[in-house]
């Protein structure tokens, strides 16, 4: 006779985990509002900040864009600090070795660097170069966050791992974060706004990973994947909501992008493109473009690139909202209106008509920082609703077990949450 293994939920982990997910949403804004401020490179130097440490910054010289700067860098510091704790707790007692060993090699590869940095060094009998004294700051960034990588591994409680895909998923946001840490910190450094193009879009995804850490170690987790009662999700409408979700990802790149290069409005008209249907891309027309924004609207050029990319931001934008209002449409019919997917889904196709509000809001109003960093958000939420959408139907697809009983733990470091499995 086989019975159903109870589902523990581990009530102060998961509220932990959202903990993080809204911190990780919060420095997604503050990150936003130092791009739309232009106020990337408003602190020259990093992991200091006008040659103070970071946390001992005096409060009356944030001012300006560095406001914006230097609390995101504050905003980032304390999300790095929840992730490595959230690593460990998921982790439990085996994540202890690892992180020590991970720990001690980032902090001697940061004083590697650092001498490097300095002077030549010798090791093992092999001369090593000195390098540009610019990447001193990385150095001094992995000697701080590997000592508290190595505090976490000898001071943290003597947990149990949490089961299933959760400590990969913790040790993915452990990378993660620390390159996210470091990519931000080389875009000042190196000055190259290459770099500010990929840590816009890794913070999208890392945002998109905390969230289902948050996810999947509640209780809605179960509620939506562990009862026989739940339809399964037809094929065509789950590869149609994942094709979806990929279609939001490429268009929060090319969004990245255009904020990146911080050229202005490309096209400061909407729904038409400087007057037209599709704007007129000729060297002529683009100069004509320039002079005007130069003498007018005391913006800098823009080339005819820009502008083809910000049509094609256009286009897929209105492609993503056919496609997610046929998903709603598919959802209701397949699966009927009263399941938890088919809400989400109306959810979804709000959240991108308010997107596409929000774009035209971001040009009618002159690229506003507010604006612009609301049309970051709602991107990145649109993101997730549609990643966690198909992690659910996936999840009923492959089979679903009977209810199980679900328990919940106060404790702080009791079981973790598993998947209902025969014994």
């Amino acid at each position: 006779m086989s019975e159903i293994a109870p589902v523990q939920i581990n009530r102060p982990l998961h509220w932990f985990a959202v903990l993080t997910a809204v911190a990780t949403f919060l420095l997604l804004g503050l990150g936003g509002l130092v791009t739309s401020h232009s106020a990337g490179m408003s602190v020259p130097d990093w992991p200091n900040s006008y040659g103070y440490s970071m946390f001992r910054f005096p409060i009356s010289d944030w001012i300006g864009g560095i406001l914006y700067e230097h609390t995101h860098r504050l905003l980032a510091s304390f999300v790095g600090l929840l992730v490595v704790a959230l690593t460990r707790w998921l982790g439990g007692r085996p994540a202890c070795p690892p992180l020590a060993i991970v720990g001690i090699l980032e902090v001697l590869a940061g004083f590697v660097l650092l001498r490097l940095c300095n002077n030549s060094l010798i090791f093992l009998n092999i001369s090593l170069p000195q390098i540009d004294p610019k990447w001193a700051a990385a150095g001094g960034f992995l000697v701080g966050i590997g000592g508290v990588v190595l505090l976490a591994a000898c001071v943290w409680a003597r947990n149990k791992p949490a089961q299933g895909p959760l400590p990969l998923l913790g040790w993915l946001a452990f990378i993660g974060v620390q390159l996210q840490g470091l990519l931000g910190g080389l875009r000042v450094v190196l000055a190259d706004a290459n770099l500010g193009i990929v840590h816009a879009v890794i913070a999208q995804l890392f945002f998109l990973l905390m969230c289902a850490i948050a996810f999947l170690t509640g209780r809605w987790w179960f509620r939506l994947t562990c009862r026989r009662e739940l339809s399964d999700v037809a094929g065509g409408l789950r590869w149609l909501v994942l094709a979806t979700t990929l279609a939001i990802l490429c268009q929060l790149i090319v969004g990245a992008t255009m904020r990146q290069q911080h050229a202005g409005l490309s096209i400061p008209d909407f729904p038409l493109a400087y007057g037209k249907i599709w704007p007129d891309t000729s060297a002529a027309a683009v100069q004509g473009y320039n002079e005007h924004r130069m003498t007018v609207l005391a913006e800098s050029p823009i080339t005819a690139f820009q502008i083809i990319l910000q049509m094609v931001h256009r286009v897929v934008a209105l492609a993503i909202l056919v496609s997610v209002m046929a998903c709603a449409w598919q959802a209701r019919q397949r699966l009927g209106k009263r399941d938890s997917l088919a809400k989400l889904t109306l959810c979804w196709a709000g959240l991108i008509i308010f997107q596409i509000l929000l774009g035209a809001a971001t040009i009618w109003s002159n690229k506003a920082a507010d604006v612009a960093t609301a049309h970051v958000l709602v991107g990145a939420l649109s993101l997730a609703v549609g990643a966690l959408w198909c992690l659910v139907a996936f999840r009923r697809s492959a089979g679903l077990p009977e209810t199980a009983p679900v328990t919940t733990t106060s404790g702080a470091f009791g079981t973790a949450p598993a998947l209902a499995a025969n014994k």
